[in-house]
């Protein structure tokens, strides 16, 4: 039984278009820079192998390509803080809005609209950065104490189930941490490191419920994002013959690339959406359960850090209002 319905999923995506637009344009470059760059490398370095015999100079243009990607992934590595605070923070903050029944401008004002909201919750990105990935630790660590849970009941083949529910969570729970963001904006708390704290505590006494939708909802992503990579294998193979030498298994690569490109660029905000749906819903009138905050502090040394952190971000300012 979900707590989220499809159909407001996708009220949301439509009233979020132009940020759909906006991370359609950011996945999709991305994914072009590395078909691009990868292509880039794989020339040279069939360039380079005309030294050489046929099989030498296949070589180097592979080595050329594997070059190519991995200097992409490289450069991408350090853009992620500016992903996150850009794209995925920025819709979750305007699709927050939406579900709280608050307006939000359309058009290229609203992607300037979220900007505004992430700095006004987190300051600069790598304060949200810092504080995603305490969240994505602290979630683990909740997994893991369910996992336990589940592994001393006395049921035969418990073993091999479990090892099949723990590899499935893993993925389940990657849409979690985001969801756990969204409280920062629902409640337009101003320490966002004890709103985040908080947020996380609301978690673990509805996770249950919680890994129950968002085991619904991984399944429907795997099942669209398996349909996009087949349909996406005609174009990225045909970019793939157009590479020097017997490069057609790059086709299959590429393929994955521009499938994760359309994932996450309309396929995890429609994920999301569904999640907010169920945390609001599941989460709604509770207050922190402090039981539940004290397992989280022997569980997690991060969630231990979330608190630290919650607090030296409050003391400067009582200071300031002291004076």
């Amino acid at each position: 039984m979900s707590n989220f319905n499809f159909s407001t999923a996708l009220r949301v995506m439509r009233q979020t278009a132009p940020f759909l637009m906006f991370r359609l344009a950011i996945y999709f470059s991305i994914a072009a820079a590395y078909v691009l760059v990868t292509g880039v490398g794989a020339g040279v370095g069939y360039g380079i192998g005309g030294f050489w015999d046929d099989e030498r100079r296949l070589a180097a243009s592979a080595y050329g390509a594997a070059g190519g990607f991995g200097l992409t992934a490289a450069v991408l590595y350090f853009l992620r803080e500016y992903v996150l605070y850009t794209v995925k923070a920025g819709h979750i903050a305007v699709m927050v809005e939406l579900l709280q029944g608050r307006e939000i401008p359309g058009g290229q004002g609203q992607i300037a609209y979220a900007r505004a909201k992430v700095t006004e919750r987190f300051g600069t990105s790598n304060v949200l950065f810092g504080i995603d990935q305490l969240v994505k630790g602290v979630i683990n660590a909740v997994t893991g104490l369910l996992e336990g849970l589940m592994s001393i009941l006395p049921i035969p083949g418990l073993d091999r189930l479990m090892s099949v529910i723990r590899a499935y969570l893993r993925v389940a729970v990657g849409l979690l941490d985001e969801v756990m963001l969204a409280h920062c904006f629902e409640t337009r708390t101003v320490n966002p490191y004890e709103a985040s704290k908080t947020a996380l505590v609301l978690y673990a006494q509805n996770a249950r419920a919680m890994l129950v939708n968002a085991a619904w909802v991984t399944l429907w992503v795997w099942l669209l994002s398996a349909l996009i990579f087949v349909i996406m294998l005609v174009p990225a193979g045909l970019v793939a013959w157009l590479l020097p030498g017997q490069m057609s298994a790059m086709g299959v690569v590429f393929a994955l690339l521009f499938a994760w490109a359309v994932k996450v660029a309309l396929i995890e905000p429609f994920a999301i959406a569904c999640m907010l749906q169920a945390y609001f819903k599941l989460t709604a009138g509770q207050p922190p359960d402090p039981a539940w905050q004290a397992k989280l502090e022997r569980a997690s040394d991060k969630f231990k850090a979330l608190g630290e952190r919650a607090y030296h971000w409050a003391s400067p300012r009582r200071g300031e209002t002291a004076l």
